[in-house]
């Protein structure tokens, strides 16, 4: 948990923020000086602006919490720099190439962003280089004044107890499942389907047939099919394979057929600057025949005979069964990838699995559904699958019974936060530390001008 989670998000998102602003920072003058770093109001004002433009209700104190988030940086990064903390390069770059990507959804494409800045996607790294660096020191520094923390059960039911009956808070429906999956073989005569299938298609951009054209029609990539193929990237980003091929190509340059562990790809170098390429690509990816589509769904089959027929334990099932590498070593849990935990809430299963609730809705804890065809979207594969309900618990207000977990979770970042806020004030007593008066007035949650 962040001291300031919102505001501190703004501020390290610089290069968003400057991104689609259209109105007028007032004239700037220093709000504070942190040692030798000087906070210029405009960067509060910016800031502001961004938070206007999102739709968030704003107040004179929320100007106040921008600079304090600020302020709370360049503490992290004084101390980052004095215990030598250090960044590697290709962090910075892949945290970068990120957040353009990001930005670039947003206004289009990577051509559209350079127009807007009037810079080239070098230049505009160059100039945000520094900020996207400093902002993983903060990162950094301030984990490594939390990394350690933890709670005794002791120190949960405290926390839990000190709550105000009137603030406990109400917990969501949550849901935990467990799965058997059983992929099918992808044989040699598929692999070899797939190919050919890419071959004829290689051929005919050979006898001069559009490239983009033939990548809408017929790649299988859903990311980059509907944009005629084309990636912005930079190296490091895609895996090993595609990028030697790609880093071999001259500009306007087709590879021949090559394979990752996606399928089969040919893919086309439009430009290349230094590690920042952009290119189209066709995705072939081998698709299981009926026969082994056939032969998983009766190996589904039996475990779920089995199971129903009391001759085996969902714990055996799955060690017999199941071939899904993720969950075949933790009795079938799924976990969340959003949060890495075991529950889910409705908003998280609408984004990764929603066929799961159709399947588990009409079910009791421990009950297994029926095998149905389910498809990884991650892993772009398809499978046979049971799913096995673990429980259910329905809205309620938080108890260490039913919540420890998620109780748990919120004494430890209230520690932290301690932890953190005890730093800060000692950190502010040995900095120089000087605030402009029209912001001496502001409701500080530390006490900056502390003498």
């Amino acid at each position: 948990m962040k001291i300031f989670p919102v505001l501190f998000l703004l501020f390290i998102l610089q290069i968003e923020i400057s991104f689609g602003q259209n109105e007028l920072i007032p004239l700037d003058k220093i709000a504070a000086q942190i040692g030798d770093d000087i906070i210029l109001t405009s960067e509060i004002e910016s800031q502001l602006l961004q938070l206007k433009n999102n739709g968030q209700n704003t107040s004179e104190q929320t100007s106040c919490d921008i600079l304090e988030a600020i302020m709370f940086q360049k503490l992290l990064l004084d101390q980052a720099k004095l215990d030598s903390i250090i960044i590697p390069e290709a962090q910075v770059e892949s945290e970068m190439e990120g957040r353009l990507r990001n930005i670039e959804q947003q206004i289009g494409s990577r051509k559209k962003l350079e127009e807007f800045y009037g810079k080239s996607t070098f230049e505009i790294k160059n100039e945000f280089r520094e900020v996207i660096k400093n902002k993983l020191l903060a990162d950094e520094m301030e984990n490594s004044l939390t990394r350690d923390i933890s709670v005794t059960p002791k120190e949960v039911k405290t926390f839990f107890n000190n709550i105000p009956k009137d603030s406990i808070p109400l917990i969501n429906m949550q849901l935990s499942f467990q799965q058997i999956v059983n992929y099918p073989e992808i044989t040699k005569g598929d692999k070899d389907i797939a190919f050919g299938k890419l071959k004829e298609i290689s051929e005919n951009i050979k006898k001069g047939k559009s490239f983009e054209t033939q990548a809408r029609i017929h790649s299988m990539d859903p990311g980059s099919a509907s944009l005629g193929g084309k990636i912005a990237a930079t190296r490091g980003m895609m895996v090993p394979q595609f990028e030697a091929t790609l880093f071999s190509l001259k500009k306007n340059e087709v590879s021949d057929i090559f394979e990752t562990s996606y399928g089969y790809h040919i893919v086309k170098l439009l430009d290349r600057k230094g590690d920042d390429y952009e290119c189209r690509h066709i995705l072939i990816v081998p698709e299981v025949n009926h026969e082994s589509l056939i032969a998983s769904a009766n190996q589904i089959d039996s475990c779920y005979a089995e199971l129903e027929a009391n001759k085996i334990t969902w714990e055996e099932a799955v060690i017999k069964y199941s071939n899904d590498e993720s969950t075949k070593q933790n009795k079938g849990i799924i976990t969340n990838p959003i949060t890495g935990e075991q529950t889910w809430d409705m908003e998280h299963l609408n984004q990764v699995d929603q066929q799961i609730f159709v399947l588990t809705d009409a079910m009791e804890k421990g009950d297994v559904s029926t095998p149905n065809v389910y498809t990884d979207l991650y892993e772009r594969k398809q499978g046979i699958r049971i799913v096995r309900l673990m429980n259910r618990t329905n809205p309620h207000l938080a108890n260490l019974k039913e919540d420890y977990s998620l109780i748990k979770q919120a004494a430890e970042n209230d520690k932290k936060q301690k932890i953190i806020s005890e730093w800060v004030q000692k950190k502010i007593k040995k900095s120089y530390v000087k605030i402009d008066p029209s912001f001496q007035k502001c409701n500080f949650k530390n006490d900056w001008l502390a003498k």
